[in-house]
């Protein structure tokens, strides 16, 4: 959620629109949850990769797909000064498979199974958990066409929301087929909307000749009634998509996944293939309407698409990390590198400031979170500053003390106090409560 800016900040002097700063309790939220995260990926084998922000432009056009709103309409765009076209990425998965390729990975044990967290960027319409700059953690199999690494990623992805703290999930799944069985679906569904093209929004009538697959797709409300009654995919699927399709839900069901096959789900990129799906938040706290937290599919013919010479048969999915930040039930997910400081740290003098960052580093070698304030000098406001913050114990490094090699640790609870040499200062840290 975007930080209330000040009232005397300028309009040219503020974040851009969908764009924002994290910090403070957000940013540990973040960081929290993509180390909850990456632990739960690890334990099922996948390793981490992160890619760059900036792709060639056609990495994109090519494996996301003309038609698309995220090619047409969302994507940022730049030319260097040595006319390369480039884009910020609008997705992980299409430069996943350029990494795939580029590197090799071809060689190596199959699957390769990646995970990768980062922003995200497209100029679409901020709406409710979502922003221009966005964060996604995306879990991925490459090299294997098995139905159970379908299954695989859905169930990973569930476990994820639920140590966040999800609740109410399920899974709205569809097979939109292969380019074996592709085909026939498309001619009549092609059919169905020429028969419908009066009552078609314009945006729809450009989808029907670029990519008819977008218009089940679509957010306009002529279309959604009218998608009611399209074709389905999966009558035309052909015997090998409808035994992996069929495959998938059995590994759903033997693991408890609640499901629903949603014959209108196609996911908003043209380079899926067979499953596609969504994981729903079916009951929300606050009474709104079911929200997709993740999604992803199956994506064959991605790596052919964007120049490989061969089909890499692959499975993905992302999480929408904002929206789970912003959940009512979101668990607020502890960073491991975080901790409360106990100890305020207070120098006074010259000498005492530079021996300071000596008893700092021994205190951060023994794991000892501090805070302090380096650059004061009077004992009153720092004093003032460790009472403010509900510091435990202030740590007093004076003159006196840099010169014996010793510290007063105070107890801020009832103003006592010790003087202990540096060389016992841990022992006496540890017997603190």
């Amino acid at each position: 959620m975007k930080t209330k800016q000040h009232k005397n900040v300028s309009k040219e002097i503020q974040s851009p629109k969908g764009m924002r700063d994290i910090m403070n309790e957000e940013y540990y939220n973040f960081q929290g949850f993509f180390e909850k995260a990456q632990e739960i990926a690890m334990y099922y084998g996948f390793k981490p990769i992160e890619t760059p922000m900036l792709e060639y432009e056609r990495v994109f056009t090519s494996g996301i797909g003309e038609g698309t709103d995220i090619v047409d309409k969302e994507m940022y765009t730049l030319k260097t000064k040595g006319e390369d076209a480039l884009a910020l990425r609008p997705e992980h998965t299409a430069s996943l498979m350029r990494a795939y390729i580029e590197h090799g990975m071809q060689t190596m044990p199959q699957p390769v199974m990646l995970y990768q967290y980062g922003p995200i960027f497209r100029h679409d319409n901020p709406q409710r958990g979502r922003y221009r700059q966005f964060y996604q953690f995306d879990l991925d199999c490459l090299g294997n066409g098995k139905s159970i690494l379908d299954a695989l990623v859905i169930k990973v992805i569930m476990n994820i929301l639920e140590e966040a703290g999800a609740q109410n999930l399920s899974v709205d799944i569809n097979s939109i087929g292969d380019k074996e069985c592709r085909h026939g679906y498309l001619k009549e569904l092609t059919s169905y909307y020429r028969k419908h093209i009066n009552s078609l929004p314009v945006i729809d009538r450009e989808r029907l000749k670029t990519n008819p697959l977008r218009i089940l797709d679509s957010k306009e409300i002529k279309t959604k009634e009218i998608n009611e009654n399209a074709p389905d995919s999966i009558s035309f699927l052909c015997p090998s998509c409808k035994g992996h399709f069929s495959e998938v839900l059995e590994y759903l069901e033997e693991m408890n996944i609640p499901y629903n096959i949603n014959k209108n789900l196609v996911r908003g990129l043209s380079y899926y293939t067979r499953t596609v799906f969504e994981i729903i938040e079916e009951k929300n706290e606050d009474g709104s309407l079911p929200l997709a937290l993740a999604g992803g599919g199956r994506y064959d013919y991605l790596a052919r698409q964007i120049g490989s010479k061969k089909d890499v048969p692959a499975v993905g999915v992302s999480i929408g990390v904002d929206r789970i930040i912003a959940a009512p039930w979101y668990k607020k997910l502890s960073p491991r590198i975080i901790k409360k400081p106990k100890i305020y740290f207070v120098q006074l003098g010259a000498e005492a400031k530079l021996k300071s960052l000596n008893v700092i580093e021994i205190l951060r070698k023994a794991h000892i979170p501090i805070t302090q304030s380096l650059s004061k000098d009077n004992l009153g406001s720092q004093l003032a500053a460790a009472e403010k913050l509900g510091v435990p114990y202030v740590l007093i490094f004076g003159l006196k003390e840099a010169l014996s090699d010793s510290v007063i640790v105070r107890d801020m609870s009832n103003r006592s106090q010790d003087t202990i040499k540096l060389s016992k200062l841990l022992d006496y840290l540890k017997e603190l409560k």
